[in-house]
């Protein structure tokens, strides 16, 4: 499985951004796919995930009414949009995937990474 994730750029606070997952390789309906954000300094940060199964969505707090997981089956893509952005959005954003029948939220329990993509939200 492949995934690349685009979308990133530079933003101010209060702005949205959508970034893109492409998943290839296998059926994407197979996996959970999530989204992690690593900010300067920081470990790995669960922002939400899919279940594509199921076309359940999970969010953390602390993005949860900002941001939404949804998903394109012809085009295999998941998406994030991010709306109302602050500086502590700021990081690279990561998808993964990985065969379950749940979203996990820890990094070690995905098999398959993108690439990342850099969002920085400025003040």
């Amino acid at each position: 499985v492949q995934l690349q994730a685009s979308g990133g750029g530079l933003v101010q606070a209060g702005d949205s951004l959508r970034l893109s997952c492409v998943v290839s390789g296998r059926t994407a309906s197979s996996y959970s796919i999530g989204w992690f954000r690593r900010a300067p300094g920081q470990e790995p940060e669960f922002v939400g995930g899919f279940l594509w199964s199921i076309d359940s969505t999970y969010y953390t707090a602390s993005v949860n009414g900002r941001f939404t997981i949804s998903r394109d089956n012809a085009k295999s893509t998941v998406y994030l949009q991010m709306t109302n952005l602050n500086p502590e959005d700021t990081g690279v954003y990561y998808c993964a995937a990985d065969q379950r029948l749940w979203v996990p939220q820890r990094p070690q329990d995905y098999t398959y990474w993108g690439q990342g993509t850099l969002v920085t939200v400025s003040s």
